[in-house]
């Protein structure tokens, strides 16, 4: 009997990385969440903190783009592929639903922000904000 169904070989399939590359990729993620924790936790409980608002932003968006690449590089070992091109394309489909689950939730919620207030004070939100003067 095959071990081996598809008959592939070892360099056909995904690649897999070292316990050395798993180790590597798990402390900088590590380093990098508790940076951006870190970062937040001291702006918050600082009466001078490091950063602005602006500026703390920016380094939490740099953070997480730093950790994404980290999570594709170390644990999906996206760099080692046999094939790139199906890596650009998984890649892509799973921007697009990230891009899609954030701007649906953003909608949500800001529709559930308009909706909140009390049937005449959501009148009068209505009546501004579509401009209908009586």
């Amino acid at each position: 009997m095959d071990k081996n169904p598809k008959n592939l070989e070892p360099g056909d399939g995904a690649a897999h990385g070292t316990t050395a590359s798993y180790v590597s990729g798990f402390i900088l993620s590590l380093l990098l969440s508790l940076t951006a924790y870190f970062l937040v936790i001291q702006h918050k409980d600082s009466r001078a903190p490091l950063l602005s608002h602006r500026y703390l932003l920016v380094a939490i968006i740099t953070l997480a783009v730093s950790q994404l690449f980290v999570q594709l590089l170390f644990f999906l070992h996206l760099d080692r592929e046999s094939k790139p091109r199906w890596n650009l394309l998984v890649a892509s489909f799973a921007a697009i639903v990230v891009l899609i689950l954030v701007a649906g939730s953003l909608w949500i919620m800001n529709n559930l922000n308009y909706h909140k207030d009390s049937p005449t004070q959501l009148d009068k939100t209505i009546i501004k904000d579509e401009g209908v003067h009586r």
